[in-house]
């Protein structure tokens, strides 16, 4: 499931393309994804420009110009590419755009935007979702209304989790993925974050000194702005809005390195995979208290 890194990269991807650009043709090619499309989808599309591209926690909003706010989840396996003709590219992406291709199968939802790209949506597990909203109203939508503060923002401190943690005896690493709790955080980046502030992602949340919330937060924080400069981290499915794929994967810490020594200087103990909330999870005991 892509995290935050991987959300806020295809923004950033697809923030010159389609902020300022006219949608001139949405082409729904199927009636749902994970959930059914918002009534009369592609009418309510067409002819709106983007005015601006933003993410909240891992979901994509487009506001358009008409007052109504896209809402795109990318699910498990969804993608968003751009392609464009040669001479617009030149204009507005550069060198990496991708040509126009033949539609694949899982290609779902298409716009073609007023300045020649073409933004696809491709889904071939459909557990991705779009909806539309009134942007004046977005924070009582059913997937935003309970976010907690995005862990880049001004809003997310140690202050604000020693209240959440308060009396919580749920593991530190299941009081990260609550989305209530701070917005955008999934597995890979927490367990990343737990070792480089040296907690176990099986200490209690509320038995956790400010000190090392302190730490903590620096970490996240820390985490996310290095996977964000590296494109995200393609396990599976996910791409750049360019087709390329992330590289954070290569400078792992912890995830994905069960019984391998820990990289952490002078610590020579060993990475141990065990599972929480039914996720792989991975520490260096001898480090990790």
């Amino acid at each position: 499931m892509p995290e935050l890194p991987e959300v806020e990269t295809v923004r950033r991807g697809l923030d010159p393309v389609m902020t300022g650009a006219r949608i001139e043709k949405a082409d729904v090619r199927r009636p749902d994804l994970r959930w059914p499309f918002p009534d009369h989808m592609q009418a309510r599309l067409e002819g709106q420009t983007v005015t601006r591209l933003r993410r909240r926690s891992k979901y994509l909003l487009a506001d358009l110009d008409g007052g109504e706010t896209l809402l795109i989840h990318l699910g498990m396996s969804g993608r968003i590419l751009i392609s464009q003709d040669k001479e617009s590219a030149k204009e507005t992406l550069g060198s990496y755009a991708q040509a126009h291709s033949a539609p694949e199968p899982h290609d779902h939802v298409v716009f073609e935007m007023n300045n020649g790209a073409r933004v696809t949506f491709n889904d071939p597990r459909r557990f991705g979702a779009m909806d539309l909203m009134a942007t004046d109203g977005q924070a009582d939508h059913k997937l935003l209304a309970k976010l907690g503060p995005e862990p880049l923002g001004n809003g997310f401190h140690a202050d604000h989790l020693a209240q959440s943690f308060d009396g919580k005896k749920a593991s530190i690493k299941a009081a990260l993925l609550d989305q209530r709790i701070v917005a955008g955080l999934g597995n890979i980046y927490v367990c990343e974050a737990l070792f480089r502030s040296g907690i176990s992602p099986k200490r209690a949340a509320g038995r956790i000194s400010h000190d090392h919330l302190s730490a903590l937060v620096d970490a996240i924080r820390q985490v996310l702005t290095e996977a964000i400069a590296a494109g995200g981290s393609s396990l599976r499915d996910y791409r750049q809005a360019d087709g390329d794929l992330g590289y954070f994967q290569h400078t792992f810490r912890v995830y994905g390195r069960a019984d391998q020594p820990c990289l952490k200087d002078g610590c020579g103990g060993t990475v141990i995979r065990t599972v929480q909330t039914g996720r792989s999870s991975f520490h260096c005991p001898r480090c990790q208290r």
